[in-house]
Formats: structure tokens, C-alpha cells, sequence
């Protein structure tokens, strides 16, 4: 048994020689979280290049991807009235009012060109009144840069070595989608290019920054399920899981679908079918 287990041992060392070898601009362990200009590989890594997209390249540049890019404007359809009709809704107190801004986030979805540009132009309409949804639920109307009692709670998952917490950092919703977790925090700032785990705090201090991380957990977790047609509904489960949906809480997934409708209907399209988890 000694003997295998050293033949075996000297064997995966070998393997990893050979793939490090045949992937020499690995970037990013195997949740991905890749810059926008970087593909996710089959094997979970970024990079560019052949071995990250060309074939099972899951998400990026891919080179067997047809093109994505339909024409449309994302600034066309998130005009000054679909903004601010969101955010005028806000109490005049509220800290989102002075912070989101329309003009930071076309900043910050400049970085993301396959955003609300995917399929048909009601697709299109689809996702971005999805994406504004999700975001008026998760913050109120742009009330809240961070989340309520936030800072009472543990986000730290120590098992996650990959994205290992900073002492003296707290890691709950900050931004447009409330992103909470170490390990969201610390792909997002690989991906976005911050500080995620050592400085957590800037997404609710740096508007654009903000917004990036948004729609990086958008394009990472939601955009390939909104833009396959498997309804929205799965959008919200992909977003809160068990916490809302199966009977979690029916409240906020009735809440979210409702913003949904709304939007779409603003955008003169249907909503589609599977609209609660």
C-alpha cells in the first residue's frame, strides 16, 4: 500500500506539471469570477487563449460562441425616467439617494458589453428588468447601500481557503445586490480588479465599484439563466436560494416577481412563463 500510494502520489505530481505547463496564463482557481476581457475554462480556471476558449469554455470570450452582442443600448433602455422612477420612490433620507447614480451604473455596465445585449431584443428588456428587480428588492428602491444589521453578522465561511477572511473585515450585503460572503468579495475584487477581502467597505463607498460587483455576480451566477428562457423565477433562486424560495419566504419572491412585471411592462415586453421559485 506504501508503494501505490507513493506511485500515485508521484503521478498526480507529474499531472500537475503537465497541466501547469499546458496552461501557463492560469489566473483564478476554479470559481472563476474571470474579468470580463478573460474566458472561464472548462476546468474553472481564466485565462485566454485555447485551452480557456475553445472547447466547454463556460463563460467569457469563448471562441465557439456566436456572437452575443444584438445592438441594443442598455443606456437606451435604463432612460433618466426608468431610474429615477425607481429611486424617487426612497425616502429623501435614505443613503442610497446621494449614492446610486444612473451614469455610475452605464459606468460600470461599459465592462460588461454582453449585459442586456444577449438574444432578442426583448431578451434584452427581459434581463435588464430582471437585473432592476432583483435590485430594487434587495435594496429599496436604492435606499440601502448596506445591508440592515448587517454588521451584526458573521459572514465569514472559514472552510473557503481560497478567499480566507481578513482579521477585522466583515463581509455582509454591501451594493445594488447586497453582496455578502468572503468568497464573493474576494472574486469579485480578482475579477474587478479591488481590494475585495482586505477592503470589503468601498462597495458602499465607491458607487462604480459598486455597481461592478453587481452585475459581476450577475454575469457569474444569473445571466446564462435569464437569457436561456428558464424564467425568472430561477433568477431569484440563483440569487437567494432556499432563504426565499420552496416556502422560505413567499413574501419576497412575490415581492421580486412583482417588480419584474412591472419593469417589463415599462419596457413594453412579456414577462414569460416561471416567474417564482
Amino acid at each position: 500500500m506504501v508503494a501505490f500510494s507513493l506511485k500515485k502520489n508521484l503521478l498526480t505530481i507529474i499531472l500537475a506539471g503537465i497541466l501547469a505547463g499546458a496552461l501557463p496564463e492560469l489566473v483564478v482557481g476554479q470559481n472563476c469570477g474571470c474579468s470580463p476581457d478573460m474566458c472561464c475554462s472548462q476546468f474553472g480556471y481564466c485565462g485566454n487563449g485555447e485551452a480557456y476558449c475553445g472547447t466547454g469554455c463556460r463563460e467569457g470570450p469563448c471562441f465557439n460562441s456566436p456572437p452575443s452582442n444584438n445592438g441594443a443600448s442598455v443606456a437606451d433602455i435604463v432612460t433618466d425616467a426608468f431610474f429615477n422612477g425607481i429611486i424617487n420612490q426612497a425616502a429623501a433620507n435614505c443613503a442610497g439617494r446621494g449614492f446610486y447614480t444612473r451614469a455610475a451604473f452605464l459606468e460600470a455596465a461599459n465592462s460588461y458589453p454582453e449585459f442586456g445585449t444577449t438574444g432578442t431584443a426583448d431578451d434584452s428588456r427581459r434581463e435588464i428588468a430582471a437585473f432592476f428587480a432583483h435590485v430594487t428588492h434587495e435594496t429599496g428602491h436604492f435606499c440601502y447601500i448596506e445591508e440592515i444589521n448587517g454588521a451584526s453578522q458573521d459572514y465569514c465561511d472559514e472552510n473557503n481557503t481560497q478567499y480566507p477572511c481578513v482579521q477585522g473585515q466583515n463581509y455582509y450585503g454591501r451594493g445594488p445586490l447586497q453582496l455578502t460572503w468572503n468568497y464573493n468579495y474576494g472574486a469579485a475584487g480578482n475579477a474587478i480588479r479591488f481590494d475585495g477581502l482586505g477592503n470589503p467597505g468601498i462597495v458602499a463607498t465607491d458607487r462604480v465599484i459598486s455597481f461592478k460587483t453587481a452585475l459581476w455576480f450577475w454575469m457569474t451566477n444569473v445571466h446564462s439563466i435569464i437569457t436561456s428562457g428558464q424564467g425568472f423565477g430561477a433568477t431569484t433562486r440563483a440569487i437567494n436560494g432556499a432563504i426565499e424560495c420552496n416556502g422560505g419566504n413567499p413574501n419576497a419572491v412575490n415581492a421580486r416577481a412583482q417588480y419584474f412585471r412591472d419593469y417589463c411592462s415599462q419596457f413594453g415586453v412579456a414577462p414569460g412563463d416561471n416567474l417564482t421559485c
